[in-house]
């Protein structure tokens, strides 16, 4: 008999949607990065449930702050790659009965800070006790139907793009998780890119507003699988012609005799936004995300050919899809 850890996480997200079929609801957009709901004369409800366990999404040497704001900033990251502002959040928490009081306070600190960056509000939300610290997050925001970015807009030609570069935190991880050793210096960066994840909240709403991207993810699960999503959902494949990788992650790779390229496509928990641009709009979606406080990356195009490749320095390879998932052996 199968267990959940042979499933993993994507194919029980299909089991309970076989079980949802009966519902009035609109389930089509249920593996995108929110749920959606149709409200009236053209408005949806946004919606966003993201839930943090101290054992699978907390490396060793995190702060209770930290891991506080990274709860927020999770769920945000989902509003950003839709392009759509985050207005409340409901939080709840499982708390160990043996944690410290100083320790929830630095928490309850963690979250208020993440909410305060993000200008959303914490309205409500529920405690209980729990073996470990869990807390899950439910983000509330309203759109305009017309300006929603979802993950199956891309069309051939399209420009493919990210919100920043990639590999810091598959190195940063390497050091908390593996102990691998580095400068001081190098180990402190590589450390605040795991403990300090940014959502790109201001770039999705600059993109949103202007109406230059037509597919948008968020790149939590690694940049790979978030391009096999956006291939899955567009019915599109991607060429990579370009690759910006944090120079962070560059040293520490030559350091320790790692493929860098590797540490940027197979990572996760960066946060970036992957998107596809039309062509046409990206002098103007450039300007616009600079004008926002970001830089939009050029990564390559969107192509008909339902496959990723990598085409770097004359050499040309498939892209595998790998990246993080939730209960996978």
């Amino acid at each position: 008999m199968s267990t959940i850890k042979e499933l993993g996480e994507r194919e029980i997200i299909k089991l309970f949607l076989k079980y949802f079929a009966f519902s009035t609801l609109n389930l089509k957009h249920l593996n995108d990065d929110v749920a959606l709901f149709n409200l009236f004369k053209g408005k949806m409800v946004v919606l966003k449930c993201d839930m943090l366990v101290s054992s699978t999404d907390v490396p060793p040497g995190m702060s209770f702050k930290q891991i506080g704001r990274k709860a927020i900033v999770s769920t945000v990251s989902d509003f950003a790659a839709k392009g759509v502002k985050p207005l409340a959040l409901l939080v709840s928490v499982g708390l160990p009965r043996n944690m410290l009081k100083t320790e929830l306070a630095q928490l309850a600190a963690g979250l208020a800070s993440g909410a305060k960056e993000y200008n959303v509000k914490i309205i409500g939300g529920d405690t209980n006790e729990s073996k470990e610290l869990v807390i899950d997050c439910v983000g509330y925001g309203l759109c305009n139907k017309k300006n929603l970015i979802l993950r199956e807009g891309a069309k051939p030609g399209d420009i493919l793009a990210s919100t920043g570069e990639f590999g810091a935190v598959s190195a940063g991880l390497k050091i908390a998780l593996n102990g691998f050793k580095v400068s001081k210096s190098l180990r402190k960066k590589l450390l605040k890119s795991v403990y300090m994840p940014k959502a790109h909240l201001k770039e999705g709403l600059a993109l949103a507003k202007i109406k230059a991207a037509t597919a948008s993810i968020d790149s939590s699960d690694g940049l790979a699988w978030s391009l096999f999503e956006l291939s899955k959902m567009s019915k599109v494949g991607f060429i990579i012609k370009n690759l910006p990788i944090a120079k962070e992650a560059l040293i520490f790779a030559k350091l320790n005799g790692l493929n860098a390229v590797e540490l940027a496509l197979y990572g996760g928990e960066e946060f970036n936004l992957v998107l596809t641009i039309e062509r046409g709009k990206w002098r103007k979606a450039v300007e616009a995300v600079e004008k926002a406080g970001g830089k939009l990356h050029f990564l390559g195009e969107a192509i008909k050919k339902k496959k990723i490749t990598l085409s770097l320095n004359g050499l040309k390879e498939d892209v595998k899809p790998l990246g993080w998932e939730h209960l996978k052996a």
